[in-house]
């Protein structure tokens, strides 16, 4: 996909990788560009930064319940037109542990870094369909190729993310629908500064990426129709040694897992 002319949607898009993508498809020269998030101050100030001939809308949404997604779709296409792209970015870290996480919390993040790409699929997929075109990005995380030291409710809600991602792709990709799963790795955000303060992002700060690198992966990936986005090329290679010897991948995860935190046994 090219966003030349386009209109795009991006939840989460006033901060970080989000805001990052907002900024790039409007230089890319999309015509519409929706910057959807909890906090419509920030939403507002990249909407009044993006210049040019793009449309920049901002618009408070809570992507875990669906009505706000589908108001947010029924918004953009009565104000923009018809979505070419809906970019489902928004997404959370969580809380540091494994399954003695409070029930509350767990649901929290599931909601938001599952429930919301299927609630914006669930939506904006009818029309896209019934034109025989249209593109899903959905950020998940190299976490969902991987794993998460630290934080098991991230690592489990990234993996279903991508996994969702993959039935979009093999069930409407001979459709016109076109599916990217964004997958990067450390990424110089609020959400990387607080998996630092909690011990669970300790290891990504070295190889760490800005959100701008991210956002020009996702052009090359649109451009190509690639599925996975690797912001971080090195990933690719971790996910093949997991994939060719499970076994001795968990063990050197075991061994990062005692370097990074040591109060864990390995």
């Amino acid at each position: 996909m090219k966003l030349k002319d386009k209109v795009a949607v991006v939840t989460g898009g006033a901060h970080g990788i989000g805001r990052a993508l907002s900024e790039r498809f409007a230089a890319e020269g999309a015509r519409a560009v929706v910057i959807a998030d909890l906090d419509l101050v920030a939403a507002m100030e990249v909407a009044t930064g993006i210049s040019g001939t793009t449309r920049a809308l901002a618009l408070q949404v809570d992507v875990s319940i669906e009505s706000e997604i589908q108001d947010l779709v029924a918004i953009t296409v009565d104000r923009c037109g018809p979505i070419d792209l809906f970019c489902s970015n928004a997404g959370i870290g969580g809380v540091p542990g494994g399954e003695e996480v409070p029930d509350s919390a767990w649901q929290q993040i599931w909601e938001v870094n599952v429930m919301a790409h299927i609630f914006a699929a669930r939506t904006v997929l009818p029309a896209m369909l019934a034109r025989g075109e249209g593109y899903l990005l959905n950020t998940a995380s190299a976490a969902g190729l991987l794993t998460q030291i630290g934080s098991a409710p991230y690592s489990v809600t990234k993996h279903a993310a991508v996994s969702f991602a993959e039935w979009l792709s093999i069930t409407y990709g001979e459709r016109g629908i076109g599916v990217s799963c964004l997958c990067p790795q450390g990424v110089r955000t609020n959400m990387l500064s607080e998996a630092n303060a909690s011990g669970a992002g300790a290891f990504l700060l070295e190889n760490a990426i800005e959100p701008a690198a991210v956002a020009e992966a996702v052009i090359r990936g649109l451009d190509t129709g690639q599925f996975l986005i690797l912001p971080h090329p090195e990933v690719a290679t971790y996910f093949q040694y997991k994939a060719g010897d499970y076994d001795r991948w968990l063990r050197g995860m075991r061994r990062l897992q005692k370097k990074f935190q040591p109060d864990h046994s390995a």
